[in-house]
C-alpha cells in the first residue's frame, strides 16, 4: 500500500531557517496591503487582505498536511506582523508609491518564498514527490487566491493570464529536485527556486506568455479519425 510520507535522511530532514517563514509572511502582508492600496480599502480591508497574502499560503499548507503546528497560531510575531504592515501602508502609502512596478515584483517574490517553505516542510516530513510539490504550488498561491476570492474576483491561477501558478509549480519542482533527487545544499537549491519563480513570471511578462483558453480538440480528433478510416 502506498502511504504519503516516505522515509527521509538526517541532512534532508534539516529545515530551514525560521526567518525565512517570518520573511514570507512580511512579504505577502506587503503585497497583500498594496493590492488593498490599488483598491482604495479602509484600514480593515488593508489589515485583512495583508493578514490574508501573508498568512494564508502557510494555513492552507498546514491544514492539508496536518503535522506539526498552524504556523501563523503558533508563531507569537506573524499576525501581529501582517497586521502592522497593513497599517503602515495605509498610513505611509506615497512612500510605496516611489518603487516602480513594486507590486508585481514583491508578489512574484511572496509566492517563491512561499513555495520554498511549502515543499521544504513536505520534504522534511516525508511526503512524496507530487505530494510535496503540490504543498509548496497551493503555499505559494494560496494567499493570493484567498485574496481574489475576498474580492469577489475569480482566482487569479484559474484565469489565462501570465505565468502564476505554473511559476510557483515549476519552482516547487526544482527545489524538490535539486534536493531530494541531486542532494544539492538546500540554501543552493532555495537560490534556484527564487530564480526560477521570479525569472519565468518576469518572462511571462515580458513576452506576454499566457496560459491557454479551453480549446475543443474534437473538430480535429474527427478528421483524423477520417483520414484513418480512409
Amino acid at each position: 500500500m502506498f502511504t504519503v510520507f516516505a522515509q527521509t535522511s538526517t541532512h534532508i530532514a534539516v529545515s530551514l531557517p525560521a526567518w525565512l517563514d517570518l520573511a514570507s509572511v512580511a512579504v505577502g502582508g506587503i503585497s497583500g496591503a498594496l493590492v488593498a492600496k490599488e483598491r482604495d480599502l479602509d484600514p480593515i480591508g488593508f489589515v485583512g487582505l495583508s493578514m490574508l497574502c501573508g498568512l494564508g499560503g502557510g494555513l492552507i499548507r498546514d491544514m492539508a498536511m496536518q503535522v506539526g503546528s498552524v504556523y501563523m497560531l503558533d508563531n507569537p510575531y506573524a499576525i501581529p506582523a501582517t497586521a502592522a504592515i497593513g497599517l503602515a501602508v495605509f498610513f505611509f502609502a506615497r512612500m510605496f508609491e516611489k518603487v516602480p512596478n513594486l507590486l508585481e515584483w514583491v508578489d512574484i517574490i511572496s509566492v517563491g518564498l512561499f513555495a520554498l517553505g511549502g515543499t521544504d516542510k513536505a520534504i522534511v516530513h516525508g511526503l512524496l514527490p507530487v505530494s510535496a510539490i503540490l504543498m509548496g504550488t497551493l503555499t505559494g498561491v494560496g494567499g493570493g487566491m484567498l485574496r481574489d476570492v475576498f474580492l469577489g474576483d475569480v482566482p487569479r491561477i484559474f484565469k489565462p493570464s501570465n505565468y502564476y501558478a505554473v511559476c510557483a509549480l515549476a519552482g516547487s519542482t526544482t527545489y524538490y529536485a535539486l534536493v531530494k533527487w541531486i542532494g544539492i545544499d538546500k540554501y543552493i537549491a532555495a537560490v534556484a527556486l527564487m530564480a526560477v519563480t521570479v525569472g519565468l513570471r518576469r518572462w511571462s511578462l515580458s513576452h506576454d506568455a499566457t496560459t491557454p483558453s479551453s480549446h475543443d480538440l474534437t473538430p480535429a480528433i474527427k478528421r483524423a479519425m477520417g483520414r484513418h478510416r480512409k
